[in-house]
């Protein structure tokens, strides 16, 4: 059965894996990441830091040197295999790898580094992810982190102290860290770097566990007890000793297997530490970390279910937001497109009838738009006296009217009726213009259409051509309308005139009026005007039923009818080009399908693994 550890050490690899870590240092890491507690690993420079995690791993495998060696983060994965199973590891930067020469590991850690940081003394915050399987360790997860410094070396910025410091206390300073403090024995636990900076984020000592090196190094006669029982520096939970190997066994490459069998020998026959031996060394230490770590793991199970049942949560709505995968199979395609189709269709209706703004814009075209510009036509100067006289004079020709001027009356009229097409034909304009702005915004309304934007592109092609043959048939009948009111003159208007006359005047005289006079012109203007306010009236009434007719109710019957015949001719392949999705949309939704998968999965293994201890 799985340990808990291993379990968050796959959670943990596949949060990376899948770019969850932003590259930022810790201060970036996920929600997820965050509820998975880990240990940190910190000491200053030449503390012991790199021997103590070789004794944990039992190989020879990290950066030597004087200086900063560690300049970016390692985050180290054990993983207990089975013994008789290979060991081997494995960074994440080079999945498909696995690493059996540790002196290549090291290597490795080097060249990445460096790729970074470059050949400097610069650090990085973005760590570099190490695993390890292998027989010989217990299930933890470690973050190596760059000694702590007092001055900057040459080649360092000046801000290098404080740019570490930074670093490490954005890893221990989150409360679900546990602070591995590395301490040399043969110095002042007082001046220890790792304790003055644990005792600033954890001033309880419940999340440190205090690690003693060099034990061994001590000046004759005097030892560490103190420290070691907790009389010099508390913590809630008990230090540890540990003797690493010495310069001249790294030197010669001494096997790590034996190294830990002298260290078991040398706290078994101290006179001052053997009856702490069974508490003291590597080995004990590892398994009291990865103990402690489970125990601390299993006691977050609830609260990390918690997130993890809250993200889930949110990954699936906004999958639903930016939707689901398209059908691979030709019927779908349509299906899917006609779906699409349909729903810009409700929304563009909905804009229309009134369940969303902009349709009572076209109600302003005929309520303010077409009567203010009617009234704005230059009807008076039409009828002014001087112009009345000119064109009934043309009328009139080498023989002038005898009774009424008749064919003045028509030209004046007919003159008059031109002017009220260029209203008309603005009217069938602004309403095109509106129902295009309409179609557009309904297309940006339409959410699952920002996914396709070679669809969305076809259909808004699609809609303004339609609205197009809408416009030009729109104004044929307005313009028909105004030129029929030209056409045939309302007879009873102006069999009355002459009535109006004689109620006017002496009817004995009308025949004596000088039909030449500029009263007889202003009568005439002032008939024509009277008929022209009424043909106005009968057009602002007119005018706005053939707009609505050609325009508006069309694009609500058949804006896409066209569009329709198309898509039914169009085969699998330009199908699939249509719902050609932004790829970034579809990188987009792969992670998180990725992400949700993951989330799933470690949810049900952390309930299984719960459930079974």
């Amino acid at each position: 059965m799985e340990s808990l550890i291993g379990l968050v050490n796959r959670i943990q690899r596949a949060c990376t894996v899948l770019g969850d870590f932003s590259g930022e240092g810790a201060a970036a890491l996920p929600a997820l990441w965050e509820a998975l507690p880990s240990v940190a690993v910190v000491g200053g420079q030449s503390s012991g830091k790199s021997s103590v995690l070789e004794s944990f791993v039992g190989r020879d495998f990290l950066p030597r040197g004087s200086g900063i060696v560690t300049r970016r983060p390692l985050v180290l994965q054990l993983h207990q295999v089975e013994e008789g199973q290979p060991e081997y590891a494995e960074f994440l930067h080079l999945p498909n790898r696995k690493f059996t020469d540790y002196s290549l590991v090291r290597k490795e850690i080097q060249d990445e580094t460096e790729r970074l940081t470059g050949k400097t003394k610069q650090i990085s915050p973005v760590p570099i992810h190490l695993s390890i399987y292998s027989p010989h360790v217990v299930n933890l997860t470690l973050v190596d982190l760059p000694g702590l410094t007092k001055v900057a070396v040459e080649g360092q910025p000046d801000s290098i102290v404080q740019d570490i410091e930074n670093m490490v206390h954005s890893y221990v300073e989150k409360p679900n860290c546990i602070i591995l403090a590395i301490s040399p024995a043969n110095q002042d636990i007082a001046t220890s770097d790792a304790m003055k900076l644990s005792r600033e984020v954890d001033p309880t000592g419940e999340r440190t566990f205090g690690v003693l090196t060099k034990l061994d190094l001590m000046d004759q006669g005097t030892n560490a007890l103190d420290v070691l029982e907790g009389r010099a520096y508390r913590l809630q939970h008990p230090w540890v000793g540990v003797v690493n190997r010495s310069q001249a066994d790294i030197n010669k490459n001494a096997d790590m297997i034996a190294a830990r069998r002298r260290e078991r020998e040398y706290f078994a026959t101290s006179p001052d530490y053997s009856h702490l031996a069974n508490k003291m060394g590597s080995e004990y230490l590892a398994k009291l970390l990865s103990q402690h770590l489970e125990s601390v793991i299993r006691a977050q199970i609830p609260s990390i279910t918690a997130l993890i049942n809250k993200t889930s949560d949110e990954l699936e709505a906004e999958m639903e937001r930016i939707g689901r995968p398209v059908a691979v199979d030709e019927g779908a395609k349509l299906y899917t497109i006609l779906e699409l189709c349909r729903s810009f269709d409700r929304i563009f209706k909905e804009h229309l009838d009134g369940g969303r703004p902009g349709g009572e814009r076209i109600y302003g075209v005929f309520d303010n738009q077409l009567p203010a510009a009617l009234r704005k036509l230059p009807i008076d100067r039409h009828l002014s006296i001087q112009n009345v006289k000119k064109v009934v004079s043309e009328a009139d020709g080498y023989q002038p009217h005898l009774i009424a001027p008749e064919q003045g009356y028509r030209r004046l009229i007919e003159g008059a009726i031109g002017y009220f097409r260029g209203p008309a034909e603005a009217s069938v304009d602004a309403v095109h213009h509106i129902l295009k702005e309409i179609v557009r915004k309904s297309i940006g309304e339409a959410e699952d259409l920002r996914r396709f934007p070679s669809l969305k592109a076809e259909l808004a092609a699609a809609s303004f051509e339609a609205l197009e043959r809408f416009r030009e048939d729109s104004k044929k009948t307005t313009l028909r309308l105004v030129d029929m009111e030209s056409s045939y003159l309302t007879v009873e208007f102006f069999r009355k005139l002459p009535q109006e006359v004689d109620k006017g005047g002496n009817p004995a005289s009308a025949s004596t009026v000088d039909r030449y006079g500029e009263g007889h012109y202003r009568r005439i203007a002032s008939n024509v005007s009277s008929y022209i306010s009424m043909v106005m009236e009968t057009l602002k009434i007119s005018v706005p039923k053939a707009v609505v007719y050609c325009q508006v109710r069309e694009s609500k019957r058949s804006l896409l009818n066209h569009f329709y015949t198309q898509i039914g001719r169009k085969e699998g392949k330009d199908l699939g080009k249509l719902l050609d999705e932004d790829p970034a949309l579809m990188e987009q939704r792969q992670q998180m399908a990725k992400k949700l998968e993951l989330y799933k999965a470690a949810r049900q293994e952390i309930e299984s693994v719960s459930w079974s201890r």
